[in-house]
């Protein structure tokens, strides 16, 4: 193979190579700061190498696939990855963790949701998953000192090993079924044999969903994220909200949409029944939260139940409406994240909902970018949650699932309740931990991904026309 074949493969090779260079230069530097410049210079690298010089193909025998449906949820990755960078600095120094591995585990991870993405064979699925995974596990538990945080690292590694064993029982039977690995293979075998009635292969299908319902958090396979995402390093969290998630919807699509799209008939019940599982509880246990970090892990559970719709049309447009919507739930997301990460100090964390009191009063700007981002969630327009919402049940319904587009406006308008409540706090209630809320800076890394993060949601919510566009092209290279 000459070195000319593997450009579909450059913007993982050259995000590898940066990872391992930054292992060897954080050896050798005193001051971490650097590390973190070359973690996000690799991010930009990465990122102009997808735009620019990557192209559409295939290498190692159709094993890894560039296509438009990969390179859309690449950008999603590399956009985490460059915003969870810019919002952990601040937080390790606080926390006395600044360790040059934490950026070189957040690539890694990276590297592993982009092979995930153009997984064209299931054991290259499998290897995308656990680089993604092993990074991710590690990265829970990087505040060593902080009990918290240890516990959720060894509950994510317990949760995530079992749902692994899942996906290889199911990838066993798969290959039991119809003899091959290779996504365009069995795809070929499902079209030419019938196999619906086949018990192997619904095991198969049931086994697989499973796996990829717990990378997404959806329940009744959610029981690991509240306390996760509670525990870890609030850099961790919202770099893990967006990005394991979204690389398990990229494979969850490629999979069942792409390669089992003859059996949608089978597979759309599961999801049916994961999705209104997922949007109820996600919904009703946010209401009793009082800590915002659980409460966005059930927030983000509710999402997945959202997200979930365009995937049961089965149809292209579905897809792009999901594809839109997990693009919109990135800086939605870490925004809010990274106004918790403004506010906080070594004493005081403000994840309690209680300590948002007066914030629009006593910090204006940040209680603004609080306000849109929760207005963004509960999906109020004009801002992008908004939009990502009505194409995913616009979709739904031109599919005959008007019925699951009706329940999910009901759990939307729940969702209100939780959101809201955190905008009440902030403008109906005296401030009462002024003193302890730390005092943000005019420009460093969080300042920008704030900025970043609620630019992206109005104008995408004001002007949702050329992403929307993006999305349904990207859906139909599949």
């Amino acid at each position: 193979m000459q070195i000319s074949e593997l450009r579909p493969l450059l913007p993982e090779l050259m995000l590898a190579s940066l990872g391992l260079l930054m292992l060897i230069v954080e050896a050798f530097v005193k001051r971490k700061e650097v590390v973190a410049v070359i973690a996000l210079i690799s991010a930009f690298v990465a990122f102009f190498s997808l735009i620019l010089l990557s192209r559409a193909g295939s290498v190692f025998g159709g094993m890894f696939i560039q296509d438009g449906y990969s390179v859309f949820f690449k950008l999603i990755f590399i956009i985490n990855l460059m915003l969870s960078i810019l919002i952990s600095v601040r937080y390790l120094k606080t926390e006395n963790s600044f360790h040059g591995e934490f950026y070189c585990l957040l690539i890694f991870s990276t590297c592993g949701m982009m092979i995930m993405a153009s997984a064209g064979n299931l054991i290259t699925l499998y290897l995308g998953l656990e680089l993604m995974a092993l990074s991710t596990y590690v990265l829970a538990g990087f505040v060593r000192h902080d009990t918290k945080s240890s516990e959720a690292a060894v509950k994510y590694f317990l949760t995530g090993g079992f749902s692994t064993a899942l996906l290889l029982y199911g990838i066993s039977l798969i290959y039991g079924v119809t003899g091959s690995m290779d996504l365009r293979t069995i795809t070929s075998y499902i079209t030419a044999h019938d196999i619906s009635a086949n018990p192997m292969a619904a095991l198969a299908l049931v086994l697989t969903a499973s796996a990829f319902a717990f990378k997404i958090a959806a329940v009744p396979f959610h029981m690991w994220a509240p306390d996760v995402y509670e525990g870890a390093p609030t850099p961790v969290t919202a770099f893990m909200s967006i990005g394991p998630k979204a690389a398990g919807f990229a494979v969850l699509v490629r999979v069942f949409f792409e390669t089992f799209g003859h059996l949608s008939s089978e597979w759309s019940m599961i999801f049916i029944v994961l999705s209104i599982l997922t949007m109820f509880v996600g919904n009703v246990m946010a209401l009793v939260q009082t800590n915002i970090k659980r409460m966005l892990a059930y927030s983000s559970i509710a999402h997945a139940g959202y997200a979930l719709i365009g995937i049961i049309a089965a149809t292209p447009e579905g897809v792009s409406a999901t594809m839109n919507y997990l693009f919109i739930y990135t800086f939605m997301n870490i925004g809010a994240f990274t106004v918790v990460l403004m506010l906080g100090t070594k004493e005081f964390k403000a994840v309690e909902i209680s300590d948002y009191a007066g914030l629009g009063k006593t910090h204006p700007v940040l209680g603004g970018a609080m306000l849109i981002f929760m207005f963004s969630l509960t999906g109020i327009p004009p801002m992008a949650g908004f939009m990502g919402k009505f194409y995913v049940f616009m979709a739904a319904v031109k599919s005959g699932y008007l019925w699951l587009s009706i329940l999910a406006v009901l759990f939307s308008v729940i969702s209100a309740f939780f959101y809201l409540r955190i905008v009440m706090y902030m403008y109906m209630k005296d401030p009462v931990n002024v003193e302890t809320f730390n005092e943000p800076t005019p420009l460093n890394g969080l300042s920008i991904s704030l900025a970043i993060s609620a630019v992206f949601v109005l104008l995408i919510g004001v002007m949702p026309e050329r992403f929307v566009e993006f999305a349904r092209a990207a859906a139909k290279i599949m």
